[in-house]
């Protein structure tokens, strides 16, 4: 019993998906597509760049979203595996996007159109340089909810992303997340400064959230039998209802990555097939859980080789 997931932010790379573009007419119809819904090159962004471009929130997110469906596209109607078996679709963060449209709930022109919108407001929300996230390795979540708890007075920030065991992303204002830093250096607890643009995933996100609340109201989603997976509560959406509440929810709430895997696993999933740029999600899994299949899929060769 396998699982489709697909990748968030950070999986970007200037030329990804143009092994796709160059080979298959479907992916160059996805990407004028993309260009004529966003009034803008998205896909000369994707293919020669420059990285800062494609880094830019705004741009990064219509971009992993395009070329992951494009990937989803080509291996269900190229290669005519059925995807529509698996048992649950799920993405990180923005990935739960292309998770919804490649699921059907969504239509591909709405959605891109959508995540355009996501990241420019999400690239917003907070002032340039002044808010960021700090990634905690090797460390239990329950340990970092306690050192944020116990010296809450001293600095304050939220948990972004639970994305695996040893992996946390922490998200703040900047000389918060530098007292942060340095207090978990000092108690030998290794961290990293991510190079992003604003602190996803927490109440700093405010601004983002009623403009993807106003955004969101105008969307009809469609009924689909394919099952997801909501970032939020790390379950099964049980109606087409909750979509929009869950993804508004979304913009300030921790992503539930490893809860989300553990209760697959406990569904009874044994595989997940990575669909997008990079191998990210498939790392995370390996950590969560090393008795399961996974496969990313980035490149021709993947397909031929995939195994369900």
């Amino acid at each position: 019993m396998f699982s489709v997931i697909f990748p968030g932010q950070g999986s970007q790379m200037v030329g990804m998906g143009k092994e796709f573009f160059d080979k298959y007419d479907i992916v160059k119809k996805l990407f004028r597509e993309a260009d004529e819904a966003l009034n803008f090159s998205i896909s000369k962004v994707i293919l020669d760049g420059p990285k800062e471009n494609l880094d830019a929130t705004v741009n990064t997110q219509p971009a992993i979203f395009l070329v992951s469906y494009s990937i989803f596209k080509v291996v269900k109607d190229e290669f005519n595996v059925n995807l529509n078996n698996a048992k649950f679709f799920a993405g990180h963060s923005l990935g739960e996007y292309s998770a919804l449209s490649c699921a059907g709930y969504l239509d591909f022109d709405k959605t891109i159109k959508i995540l355009r919108s996501r990241g420019n407001a999400m690239q917003n929300a907070v002032p340039k340089g002044e808010g960021g996230m700090l990634a905690v390795l090797g460390s239990k979540i329950e340990d970092i909810e306690k050192i944020l708890k116990d010296n809450k007075k001293s600095f304050k920030a939220q948990i972004a992303n639970d994305n695996s065991d040893g992996q946390i992303v922490l998200s703040g204002i900047n000389k918060d997340l530098d007292l942060i830093s340095t207090y978990l250096k000092d108690n030998k607890i290794k961290n990293i400064k991510l190079p992003v643009s604003a602190p996803f995933h927490c109440d700093l996100m405010s601004k983002a959230t009623e403009i993807m609340r106003k955004e969101l109201e105008k969307i009809d989603f469609k009924e689909s039998n394919n099952r997801l997976i909501s970032n939020v509560t790390a379950d099964e959406i049980l109606n087409v209802n909750d979509l929009k509440s869950l993804l508004i929810s979304q913009i300030e709430k921790k992503v539930r990555w490893r809860e989300s895997i553990i209760n697959m696993i406990n569904y009874g999933v044994n595989q997940f097939i990575e669909i997008g740029p990079g191998k990210v999600l498939t790392g995370l899994i390996k950590r969560i859980n090393k008795n399961v299949k996974t496969t990313s899929i980035n490149n021709q060769s993947d397909i031929e080789r995939l195994e369900i």
